[in-house]
């Protein structure tokens, strides 16, 4: 995984890696049946969560590890919340490989949104080119937003301070890779 993620972090990880200051690292594992993981905690927002998207992507495209990602929403970036739970609309509704492509694409198009209302129009013309319909509310039950508070929870329970945080993780071990 490390191998695949561009030189400046590749320096980070083939040494002692970034410090952290996690707390409560016992979520700090790959699903079951995996080995390794990569751990993705990132702001829909952030520059650079843009730019460590492509590389995300590509490493666990190439090493076949799981990815789980955390929406980690910072208050700063006024739209990205709901940004995280139009992607996991676009997830339950289309499926994962739509939702990774709508999150690359708003990651892309970061300077386009300034809020909600430029988020929801940018949202539509993304479902209609694929021929779908933007919903009239995107998240009737809160459901979704839970999801995307539950995530944060955790983040904090962790001690995230930075986006991204990218954490190569073992059944025993874990790397920062960047951000803590």
């Amino acid at each position: 995984v490390a191998l695949s993620l561009p030189s400046s972090v590749q320096a980070q990880f083939v040494g002692t890696g970034p410090r952290d200051n996690f707390r409560d690292t016992s979520v700090l594992r790959p699903p079951a049946g995996s080995k390794v993981a990569l751990i993705v905690f990132e702001d829909l927002g952030c520059p650079a969560c843009a730019r460590a998207h492509p590389f995300e992507m590509e490493a666990v495209k190439q090493t076949h590890v799981a990815l789980l990602r955390y929406d980690f929403p910072l208050e700063a970036h006024v739209w990205t919340f709901e940004g995280a739970v139009c992607a996991r609309y676009i997830q339950n509704t289309m499926g994962p490989e739509p939702a990774d492509e709508f999150r690359g694409i708003l990651f892309k198009s970061q300077g386009m949104i300034a809020g909600v209302d430029d988020l929801h129009r940018f949202m539509s013309s993304w479902l209609a080119k694929r021929g779908k319909k933007m919903p009239t509310v995107v998240d009737p039950g809160g459901k979704l937003a839970k999801e995307v508070s539950a995530d944060f929870a955790l983040g904090q329970r962790l001690n995230v301070e930075w986006t991204p945080t990218v954490v190569v993780v073992t059944r025993n071990n874990y790397q920062v890779v960047c951000g803590t």
